[in-house]
């Protein structure tokens, strides 16, 4: 009887769904973490809510000062309201080989963390009453939309993985998590298509400690996760410098990227909380971060 050429992949799917509850927990628990109130919202705008007073400038009607709190001054004010249109926000978490990697047992994997932290980011931002999908799906609102997005979140073939940036809506939002450790072109044309739809966003670079440390030394074979990439080396320790100065430069060259087109940029560590990326993923998609 010949082989059924779909079994791995359906025993692939089978995998995933067995960890979707587990996955889904996580994220819950970690989107608990950091109930901050409705994201994207607290700016000026045409909504109804008051937001703040500001003193005039030129250009504002007549009919936008408030009369009442400007006569306690000498300058007069205009009241602001929040804004109350609901963002498009974009999700793309590297489902490549790559971030299968692990330095320890004990951790996380690259691509398992990434996956909590964008499933923790979409229930945060649902349940702020905005749009949310995975890259190449249109963005949904509601509580339903989580369980699309954590069976979205597959696994891929390919040693390093491509922003999908085919599905960004104009004028929304994106947040990309990779460890960005293969070629930069991909990315590069993924930033320029949000830059010219007017998208902004953040880079979060998600690597294990053992990249950032390189605790190796003597004969040792480096290989890519998929395999399409090997070296073997007979004084690793020798290659600790160069490595970690490449290092540098790829971060460099990832806030380069970022500041070009008005996104944010951070590194975080698989062996880190994940409370604190996701915190400044949150803040960073409404502004506050830089």
């Amino acid at each position: 009887m010949a082989a059924d050429p779909k079994a791995p992949l359906r025993a692939e799917a089978e995998l995933l769904g067995q960890s979707l509850p587990a996955l889904l927990a996580e994220a819950e628990m970690l989107a608990q973490t950091v109930m901050l109130g409705e994201h994207g919202r607290k700016r000026a705008g045409q909504g109804d809510e008051f937001w703040q007073y500001r003193a005039a400038h030129a250009g504002d009607s007549a009919r936008a000062i408030d009369w009442r709190r400007s006569a306690r001054a000498d300058t007069p004010f205009v009241r602001e309201r929040e804004w109350q249109a609901a963002q498009s926000v974009t999700l793309w978490a590297d489902p490549s080989r790559s971030m299968g990697f692990s330095g320890d047992a004990a951790r996380p994997t690259k691509g398992g963390r990434a996956k909590v932290l964008a499933l923790a980011l979409g229930i945060l931002l649902l349940k702020g009453g905005e749009r949310v999908g995975l890259a190449g799906q249109p963005p949904r609102p509601g509580r339903a939309q989580i369980v699309t997005l954590a069976n979205g979140l597959a696994e891929g073939a390919e040693d390093y993985g491509l922003p999908d940036a085919s599905g960004l809506v104009a004028h929304g939002r994106a947040v990309f998590l990779s460890d960005f450790l293969g070629p930069l072109e991909g990315l590069e044309t993924a930033l320029a298509f949000a830059a010219d739809r007017g998208v902004r966003g953040v880079l979060v670079q998600i690597l294990d400690p053992v990249e950032e440390e390189f605790p190796f030394s003597g004969r040792t074979v480096f290989q890519s996760m998929g395999g399409s990439l090997s070296h073997e080396t007979q004084s690793a320790a020798a290659l600790r410098d160069r490595y970690l100065a490449r290092l540098a430069e790829r971060k460099d060259r990832l806030t380069a990227l970022s500041r070009a087109v008005g996104w944010h940029y951070a590194c975080h560590h698989s062996g880190d909380p994940a409370q604190s990326a996701l915190l400044w993923a949150y803040q960073a998609l409404a502004g506050g971060k830089r």
